[in-house]
C-alpha cells in the first residue's frame, strides 16, 4: 500500500490507451479450477452470483494481468487451490507452468496503426502464471513459419541462382553452399526466428543480386521467402508496442473513505515516513488532495506561511496569489463533486435542491462539510453511510482516473452496498457513464445495479461443487437458482414498475422479442425514419401462452394493451384464445406476418431481420449459414439456425444482435428489413394511440 500511495503522490501516468478487454479466462486460483473463456463487454460487464461463488476471486486474478505497483502478487501457498496444493509441494506441478489468468484484447485503429502492417489484423493475448511471470502472444496474425514451409522454395531459388553463377562466373562457389552452412541441423519443425531468421535474411540480401529480374516466378518466390523470414521481427515489434499500451487493472474491493477532517502536517509526516496509522483514510485523503491539484506538503506549507510585512507589496502579492489559487481550486473541486453527487443523490420531495459539498482549508486543517438546503454546514462523517461512501467513491475515482489509472480497467467488487436501492439504480447510470472511458467489470448481488436492458451485459458466476470450482457463464444460464436471483429480482421490479405506470403497453412473447423490437426501434429512431411512441412500455411475457395473463391484468387496470405474437404454431394458438380476443379485440392482436413481406409462411420476429441475423450469426457465433438461408428462403430463420448450429441459443443470437446495433446504424439493415420494422412500429403505434 505504501508503494501505491507513492505512485499516486508522484502523479505519474501510464498514458492513453484505447485497447479494450474482449474476453478472459481464470484457472487454478483459489476456488477456481477453470472458469472457461467468458466474454467481456466493451464498456461495462456485470457479474452476478451467490456468496462463495468466486466473483471476488475472478476480479483478483484479473487484476494481476497488469496491476498497479505495490499490489501483492500471486503466492502459490495462498492462491493455488488448497485441495491441489500437494501437487506443488511434491513438485508434480511447477508454478512456472501454471497459467492463472489469460485475457484477449481488441485493438482499435490507433493501436493497429502503431503495428507493422502484417500484424494489424491481430488480437493481443496476455496473461500471468503462478510464478508471476507474464506472457503475451498475438492471435489472428501471421505465425512464425517453420523450415518445412519454405524449404522447397529455397531449393528452387538456389537452383536458379546457382545456375546463373555457373553460367556467368564458372568456378565461383555456388550460393547454395552458404545456405547449407546456415541450415545445418534444421528440421521440418525448426521455426524461422531469432538468429536463424537473421542469418537467412542476410543470405537472401546477397542472393537478391543474383536473381534474373525478368524472371517473375523467381522474384515472387524470393519475396515470399523474405516475408517469411521477417514475420518474427514484425511479431516482436508488435508485442513490444502493445505491451506498453496495456491498461492497468485497478481493483476496488475495499472502498477507501475520505476523512472529514484532515490534519495536513500529520498526514505529510506519515507519508514522508511511510508510517500510516489509518491506511484506508490516508489513501482516500491522498486522492482528495490529488483531485484538488495539491500535494499534502504544499497545502501544509501554505497553512504555516505567515503574511509578509505590509511594506513588501511584491511578497504580499505572491502570498495572496497562493491563497487565491488554493481557494479557487478547492471551490472548483467542490463544484465538481457536488454535480456528481447530485446526479445520484437527488433531493427529496419538497426540498429545493440537493446538498452541496464544500472543501475548506484553514491553517493545518482540510475539512469536508455538507451544506444542506437551510445553509447549515455538517461534517461529512455525520451524514449517512451511503452518502459518505458515494462522496468517497467519486473522490477516489476522479483522482485515479485523472492520473495514474486513466483509461484503466476498473474492477469493482460490490459497489454501492450502503446505498438505498433507488439510489443504486441511479448509481447504475453513473457506472455506465464512467465505463465509456474506463472499461468496468463489477460484481453485485443487488437487482438495482442490473438494468432490465442490461441482461446481455451479465455474466453469471456459480460454483455447483468444489471439485468443479467456479464457472463464469457468458449466457444467462446457471444450475444454481441463487445465481440468477439478482436478474429475476431486477426483471420483477422493472416489470412491477412498468405494469402499473404506463398507460400504453405492448406485450411480447419473450425477452428476445423485447430486445429485437427495442434495439431496432432505437436504430430507426436515430435515423429519423420512425419512432416507437415513447409512452409505450414493452412487456416481455415468458411465452406465447402467458401473453393472455399479462394482457388481462393490464386491461383490468384500464390501460391500453396490445400483444405482438409470432405467426408460428404457438403464436397462432395464443391468438385464437377467446380470452385474449375478448380482452384486446382483433385490432389489439398484432402478428409478425402483418409486417413481414417474405416467403416464410409462419414468420417470427427474427424473420423480420433475416439477412442481418445471418451476418450476426456468422460474426458472433462463428457459423456461416448464408448458403443455407439462400437455398431455403421460405424456411423460418430460427428453424434453419437450429438445424445448422449445434447447441443453438435464441438468447445468444439476440444478445449478439443487441451488440451489433450499438456499432451500426439503420442503413446497415437491408431495405426490406427497414420497411418491415417501419410497418411493425407503425401498427404498434396505431394500436396503442
Amino acid at each position: 500500500m505504501d508503494q501505491l500511495l507513492s505512485a499516486i503522490c508522484d502523479g505519474t501516468s501510464t498514458g492513453d490507451t484505447a485497447m479494450r478487454l474482449n474476453r478472459a479466462r481464470v484457472s487454478l486460483y483459489r476456488s477456481i479450477i477453470d472458469t472457461g473463456w467468458f466474454d467481456i463487454e466493451g464498456a461495462k460487464t456485470i457479474m452476478v452470483g451467490p456468496n462463495e461463488a468466486g466473483k471476488t476471486a475472478v476480479l483478483q486474478a484479473l487484476q494481476q494481468v497488469n496491476p498497479p505497483s505495490g499490489i501483492p502478487k500471486f503466492d502459490a501457498l495462498r492462491d493455488y487451490p488448497r485441495s491441489k496444493y500437494n501437487d506443488i509441494t511434491t513438485q508434480r506441478v511447477d508454478p512456472k507452468t501454471v497459467m492463472v489468468v489469460q485475457v484477449e484484447f481488441d485493438l482499435d485503429d490507433d493501436d493497429r496503426a502503431s503495428l507493422p502492417e502484417s500484424m494489424r489484423s491481430a488480437k493481443y493475448l496476455r496473461g500471468r502464471r503462478l510464478d508471476n511471470t507474464a506472457w503475451e502472444d498475438l492471435s489472428d496474425a501471421p505465425q512464425v513459419p517453420t523450415y518445412a514451409a519454405i524449404e522447397k522454395d529455397l531449393t528452387r531459388l538456389c537452383t536458379h541462382i546457382d545456375s546463373r553463377v555457373e553460367a556467368t562466373t564458372p568456378g565461383e562457389p555456388a550460393p547454395s553452399a552458404g545456405l547449407r552452412a546456415i541450415t545445418i541441423g534444421w528440421t521440418s519443425s525448426t521455426t524461422i526466428d531469432g538468429e536463424r531468421a537473421a542469418a537467412l535474411k542476410a543470405w537472401l540480401d546477397k542472393a537478391l543480386l543474383l536473381i534474373d529480374e525478368s524472371n517473375e516466378t523467381e522474384e515472387k518466390r524470393y519475396d515470399g521467402i523474405v516475408a517469411a523470414a521477417k514475420i518474427h521481427l514484425d511479431r516482436a515489434a508488435a508485442l513490444a508496442v502493445l505491451e506498453k499500451r496495456v491498461p492497468i487493472f485497478v481493483l476496488f474491493n475495499n472502498y477507501f473513505r475520505v476523512k472529514p477532517l484532515i490534519q495536513l502536517d500529520h498526514l505529510a509526516q506519515r507519508l514522508s515516513t511511510n508510517v500510516l496509522d489509518d491506511t484506508q483514510y490516508d489513501y482516500g485523503n491522498v486522492c482528495l488532495l490529488k483531485l484538488l491539484g495539491f500535494t499534502v506538503h504544499e497545502l501544509s506549507d501554505l497553512g504555516k506561511a505567515a503574511a509578509p510585512p505590509a511594506n513588501n507589496p511584491a511578497a504580499l502579492q505572491i502570498y495572496r496569489d497562493q491563497l487565491d489559487k488554493r481557494s479557487y481550486q478547492l471551490n472548483a473541486a467542490s463544484v465538481q463533486l457536488t454535480d456528481e453527487i447530485r446526479s445520484v443523490w437527488r433531493p427529496r420531495e419538497g426540498r429545493a435542491e440537493a446538498d452541496k459539498l464544500r472543501i475548506q482549508a484553514d491553517g493545518q486543517y482540510l475539512k469536508v462539510v455538507v451544506e444542506d438546503d437551510l445553509g447549515v454546514e455538517i461534517e461529512l462523517h455525520q451524514r449517512s453511510e451511503g452518502f459518505q461512501w458515494l462522496v468517497s467513491f467519486f473522490v477516489v475515482f476522479f483522482a485515479e482516473a485523472a492520473g495514474k489509472h486513466r483509461n484503466a480497467i476498473l474492477l469493482l467488487d460490490e459497489p454501492g452496498l450502503s446505498l438505498h436501492g433507488l439510489k443504486q439504480r441511479e448509481f447504475r447510470s453513473t457506472l455506465s457513464r464512467l465505463s465509456e472511458s474506463n472499461q468496468a467489470i463489477y460484481t453485485t448481488h443487488s437487482p438495482f445495479l442490473v438494468g432490465p436492458d442490461e441482461l446481455d451485459l451479465v455474466r453469471v458466476v456459480e460454483m455447483t461443487d468444489r471439485k468443479t470450482g467456479t464457472k463464469v457463464h457468458t449466457t444467462v444460464a446457471s444450475g444454481d437458482p441463487a445465481a440468477l436471483l439478482p436478474l429475476q429480482e431486477a426483471l420483477g421490479y422493472d416489470l412491477a414498475q412498468s405494469l402499473f405506470t404506463q398507460e400504453r403497453n405492448l406485450v411480447l412473447e419473450g425477452l428476445t422479442d423485447y430486445w429485437y423490437v427495442e434495439a431496432t426501434a432505437a436504430l430507426l429512431h436515430a435515423a429519423g425514419l420512425i419512432s416507437l411512441n415513447e409512452k409505450i412500455a414493452l412487456i416481455p411475457a415468458a411465452s406465447a401462452g402467458k401473453v393472455v395473463y399479462y394482457a388481462t391484468i393490464l386491461y383490468a387496470q384500464n390501460f391500453k394493451v396490445a400483444a405482438l405474437l409470432d405467426s408460428d404454431s404457438s403464436g397462432e394458438q395464443a391468438a385464437r384464445q377467446e380470452t385474449l380476443i375478448h380482452t384486446l379485440g382483433n385490432k389489439g392482436i398484432l402478428r409478425t406476418k402483418d409486417a413481414y413481406s417474405g416467403p416464410v409462411t409462419n414468420p417470427e420476429v427474427e424473420d423480420l431481420l433475416r439477412e442481418t441475423l445471418v451476418k450476426v450469426a456468422k460474426d458472433a457465433l462463428g457459423v456461416d449459414t448464408t448458403a443455407q438461408a439462400k437455398a431455403h428462403p421460405d424456411r423460418p430463420i430460427i428453424d434453419l439456425f437450429s438445424s445448422v448450429i449445434g447447441g443453438f441459443s435464441k438468447y445468444k443470437l439476440a444478445k449478439a444482435y443487441v451488440r451489433w446495433t450499438r456499432d451500426h446504424v439503420a442503413n446497415d439493415l437491408t431495405d426490406v428489413e427497414r420497411e418491415q420494422f417501419k410497418t411493425l412500429i407503425d401498427k404498434v403505434n396505431k394500436a396503442l394511440k
